[in-house]
Parts: structure tokens; C-alpha cells; sequence
């Protein structure tokens, strides 16, 4: 088979006519601002063209990963065999399928509750007949949002200064009122 007839030159065609153009261009002319002298000219995208001496290194965070993981004394990854793969995919699953368990059951546990609470209020309103002087009295004063935060009024999350980090001292045993 003739080598223009092949079909990976008829593959490569293209391409190698595109070649034949960029190296048949004419060259820029020299009479550049000083500025773009200072910076090599190349027709591949920055991204692909080669870091200069003068930009930063790379990120120290991904170097040390690369460090660690290329190291001789980490261990090589784990690779597992069909049947132990297997096994663990169908540990996971149970374990999975066992927490989706618990949480529904937590789930339909707070349902429950909820539906009570709003059970106990709809009696509370609708208790004492309706038009008459007391008619929602008792869920009115159930649904009063008056001193749920204790003697000051201040929410008890607001208490104490809110931080990032746990204080010098955990509990101070000294202190007295």
C-alpha cells in the first residue's frame, strides 16, 4: 500500500497541511514596541507554552501531596481483587441501606411528634365553642412567646461570646454567683 493512500496519511492530512501554513507565513516585522520584545513570541496558547524563569513556583500545598504520595515508604494503593471488591461494594451497600433505615426511622419518629404537638394545639384552639368569650384563650396563652429566654431575655446561644476556638481555660471551677 502506497504510503499517500494509507489511511492514517489520510488522517494526518489536514494536519500536516496546517503545518505546511504556519511554517509558510510571512515573519513579524522587528519593529516591536519595547514592551512585547520583552516577551518571547509563540503561536501556542499561553497555557501550553512553557512557564518562564520568571513566573512564581508551583502551589507548596500541591508539591508537599505530591511528596507524600510519590514517597517510597507510603504504601502503595490498595487494589482489590474481583471477589473482595465484590464484598465490599456489598458491605457498603448494607451499610448504607442501614443508615437510610435509621434516619427514616428518625424521620417518621419526628413526624410523629410533630403531628401530635399540632394535634394538642388544633384541640387547644378549638376547645371551648366558637363566638364565646374564652374561645382560644388556652392557645393563645400555649403559642405567647413570653419569657422563653429566662430571667434577662437574652437567647441562651447569646450568653456566651460565640468563637471559632475553645478558651484557654474550659471551665472556670473558682467562679461562684
Amino acid at each position: 500500500m502506497a504510503p499517500s493512500t494509507s489511511p492514517l496519511f489520510r488522517l494526518l492530512t489536514p494536519l500536516l497541511q496546517t503545518f505546511r501554513n504556519v511554517s509558510s507565513r510571512p515573519s513579524l516585522p522587528t519593529t516591536l514596541s519595547p514592551l512585547s520584545q520583552s516577551k518571547p513570541f509563540s503561536t501556542s496558547p499561553q497555557l501550553l507554552a512553557r512557564p518562564s524563569k520568571k513566573q512564581p513556583g508551583k502551589d507548596p500545598r500541591i508539591t508537599l501531596i505530591r511528596y507524600h504520595l510519590q514517597h517510597p515508604k507510603t504504601p502503595r494503593p490498595l487494589r482489590l481483587s474481583r471477589m473482595r471488591a465484590l464484598r465490599h461494594w456489598t458491605i457498603h451497600r448494607a451499610w448504607m441501606l442501614s443508615r437510610r433505615k435509621r434516619l427514616e426511622k428518625e424521620e417518621a419518629e419526628l413526624y410523629r411528634m410533630y403531628q401530635s404537638m399540632h394535634a394538642a394545639c388544633e384541640e387547644l384552639r378549638t376547645m371551648d365553642p366558637p363566638g364565646s368569650k374564652d374561645a382560644g384563650r388556652l392557645y393563645r396563652i400555649a403559642m405567647e412567646k413570653k419569657g422563653i429566654y429566662g430571667h434577662g431575655g437574652v437567647p441562651i446561644e447569646y450568653a456566651r461570646l460565640q468563637t471559632e476556638t475553645p478558651g484557654k481555660e474550659p471551665w472556670n471551677h473558682g467562679w461562684t454567683r
